[in-house]
């Protein structure tokens, strides 16, 4: 067994995790591009903030994680196998940056191609779950609002259904074995620039008008 596996089958139970891979790296790990220009979320999402938001603040969280997982075993996990591992291990510290890292990957790949309406097996679980999409939305959106400070919405799956919560900080639901399917920022600095203080206008407008839920079906599966 090579050092990579051996590492990523001990403590935690890595290897028992049903974990999205939205990016694989080796150390020192890579901030993946952004997968459009910079306008190309406006007006949603301003040009200017789109090059601060991943420019500063996620590159910012990439260049801390190669920092402090040098001489580590965390240098040879997978980004995924990081945040869960150091969230088990207590690692605030290394947590807090890998997954920040690990959330805006997916927040920027979302929009991707977006906006387009849900399909196949996705769509029959949001219309169990939520009604529609509408309701769906709605859910996201209650959710966004009873985060009390910065956070991120997440939409998981759970077995065959849908689930939506709202939780603090960089905290998401990978270490809990959760399959993720989007995830909505709710810090600050993602809306304040364009929306001020209306951030529960900003996240209605992004799932509106922004979120690719194609994409987010072929997370499901």
């Amino acid at each position: 067994m090579s050092r990579r596996a051996a590492l990523a089958l001990a403590g935690a139970g890595l290897a028992s995790l049903a974990m999205p891979r939205v990016a694989r790296a080796a150390a020192p790990f890579q901030q993946p591009p952004l997968p459009y220009e910079d306008g190309a979320l406006a007006p949603t999402i301003s040009a200017r903030t789109v090059g601060l938001h991943y420019g500063k603040h996620h590159k910012g969280y990439y260049d801390k994680l190669n920092t402090l997982v040098q001489g580590k075993p965390y240098a040879d996990m997978t980004l995924e196998e990081v945040v869960v591992a150091s969230r088990k291990a207590g690692d605030a510290a290394v947590f807090n940056n890998a997954a920040q890292a690990w959330n805006h990957d997916l927040y920027w790949a979302e929009f991707k191609g977006g906006p387009n309406p849900p399909t196949g097996a996705f769509a029959d679980a949001v219309k169990a779950g939520f009604g529609d999409l509408a309701g769906l939305k709605k859910a996201m959106t209650d959710a966004g609002d009873g985060v009390f400070g910065t956070g991120w919405v997440w939409l998981v799956r759970s077995g065959d259904k849908l689930e939506v919560v709202g939780l603090k900080d960089a905290i998401n639901p990978l270490p809990d074995g959760k399959t993720v399917l989007a995830g909505i920022d709710v810090w600050e600095h993602a809306y304040y620039l364009d929306w001020e203080n209306r951030r529960t206008a900003h996240v209605k407008a992004v799932l509106d008008d922004r979120m690719n839920w194609a994409f987010v079906s072929e997370r499901w599966g």
